[in-house]
């Protein structure tokens, strides 16, 4: 029986990577998408012509309140395509940045990257947990930013780190159900994460490819390979583990 995992904003950037990624190694892939259908649809065709199965379902992991539908239709879904009534794996990856000086970062900014990163984890995370089988997998998404510091992200790494602690506490939590739960903190890369800002401002490409000992920023390339060889009977015994995966930045 394959493997499914449930990726969230998986319809662009790193998310995309990481959903095609895990299908590549065998598993299907449901994915979650904000807005852009268009774009979560092809990333469904591309799974699909892979000979694996996948679908797209609507997610703003910003709102709780639709949490209980979205459990619903997954339900449902995974009765009538899988034949089954659990999932195996949960990427946490959906998210955004808002870059702002300390003093200059408004309460709507702080709110909306907590709830997104932190509120949003925790209670989707809860609300897909009796549909995640034991033995399961769990791995939320953060940043190289919570051990290094850079201007501008004090809320973002602020949310982040709260997502690193709690992936601990998960870990311990439903590890009598066989959850492995893990962050992985990308350092960075060249997505569509700021409006683009690494990939496209090549000032900003050059500063944060001299912070790294490789010698360059990441691709989202060198992050969704290692999360779905995370999910992997290979590395079934690491747990509660913060991994970085930024090419050495800053060490």
């Amino acid at each position: 029986m394959n493997k499914i995992a449930i990726v969230t904003g998986a319809s662009r950037g790193l998310g995309r990577n990481i959903a095609l990624n895990i299908a590549r190694r065998g598993s299907d892939v449901i994915i979650t998408y904000q807005s852009r259908e268009e774009l979560a649809q092809s990333v469904v065709a591309e799974i699909t012509a892979m000979g694996r199965q996948a679908i797209a379902l609507q997610l703003d992991v910003g709102d709780v309140r639709g949490f209980p539908l979205l459990a619903e239709r997954l339900r449902a879904a995974l009765r009538e395509k899988w034949q089954r009534d659990s999932f195996d794996h949960l990427i946490n990856n959906a998210g955004h940045g808002d870059m702002a000086p300390f003093e200059e970062t408004t309460e709507a900014q702080f709110d909306k990257l907590m709830n997104v990163h932190v509120k949003g984890v925790f209670f989707l995370t809860q609300a897909l947990l009796p549909l995640l089988a034991d033995g399961g997998r769990i791995v939320n998404v953060s940043s190289g930013l919570t051990r290094v510091s850079y201007p501008g992200f004090s809320a973002y790494s602020a949310a982040k780190g709260a997502v690193e602690v709690l992936s601990v506490y998960l870990a311990k939590e439903l590890g009598r159900r066989g959850i492995a739960v893990n962050t992985v903190a990308p350092g960075a890369i060249e997505t569509d994460f700021l409006g683009g800002a690494v990939r496209d401002m090549p000032d900003l490409n050059r500063i944060f490819a001299e912070m790294t000992a490789l010698g360059r920023v990441g691709v989202p390339d060198d992050i969704g390979p290692m999360i779905a060889s995370l999910l992997t009977e290979d590395n079934r015994w690491i747990n509660g583990q913060r991994i970085e995966v930024s090419g050495g930045q800053v060490i």
